[in-house]
């Protein structure tokens, strides 16, 4: 059994020494089925949102000051996350973003194997565009829910469904037996009658016939079979 969780985070900024994460969402799959379960919430991230991420992810200084800080909800989140495979889009982004949440607190970084869907993607699609929506719109997922700013959760929902096409659909490395497989029909060759079916012609029908193949000349394809 493989367990991962698809995460994202939404961040006041894209400076890890200065900027702070204000949103995770985290969704749960096991051997690439999702389970239902989901961690997310927001963060206060006790400084200002860069404007440029503001217009990303729509999250206000007003809307974020009443939210918990990182301290508060670190330990949930690294027990959701805990023994699992780490899977993100732009991985050098968001780890390190965590773990400097992580290293303000005293704590350890993070030690989970860490799959990033970006690096997948340009190995995959080396001359496509490679963000969550140029690869949604690939895979032909529905990404409406996005709308107008990003969000974690949503974020890590559609990255799920994302990063099961980029390995090969749900089917690829399944084990076909257990889901009853279907065998081609074995083809048997076709054995001659022993005795001829005695034929549905009357006697008028046959003379009928022969003399009409009379009237289609000497060289009638039909006189072989008369």
């Amino acid at each position: 059994m493989t367990r991962e969780i698809i995460l994202d985070t939404e961040t006041t900024g894209l400076d890890r020494k200065e900027d702070r994460i204000c949103e995770i969402g985290c969704v749960e799959m096991v051997d690439r089925v999702l389970t239902g379960r989901t961690y997310h919430t927001y963060c206060n991230p006790l400084r200002p949102v860069n404007k440029e991420a503001y217009k990303v992810h729509g999250l206000s200084d007003v809307f974020l000051r009443t939210k918990p800080t990182f301290k508060r909800i670190h330990n949930r989140f690294l027990s959701f996350i805990d023994g699992a495979k780490l899977v993100t889009h732009n991985a050098a982004f968001d780890i390190p973003m965590i773990n400097a949440e992580l290293e303000r607190l005293g704590i350890d970084p993070l030690e989970n194997e860490v799959i990033d869907t970006l690096a997948m993607a340009r190995q995959i699609h080396p001359r496509r565009r490679h963000t969550l929506d140029a690869l949604c719109s690939l895979y032909n997922i529905d990404a409406s829910r996005r709308s107008e700013h990003h969000g974690a959760l949503v974020d890590s929902e559609l990255l799920a469904q994302v990063y099961v096409e980029l390995q090969g659909g749900l089917q690829h490395g399944m084990q076909l037996d257990l889901l009853g497989e279907e065998k081609e029909p074995e083809v048997q060759p076709a054995r001659p009658r022993p005795t001829p079916l005695p034929s549905r012609l009357t006697n008028e029908e046959i003379a009928a016939h022969r003399a009409f193949v009379e009237t289609l000349g000497d060289k009638a394809i039909w006189r072989e079979y008369v």
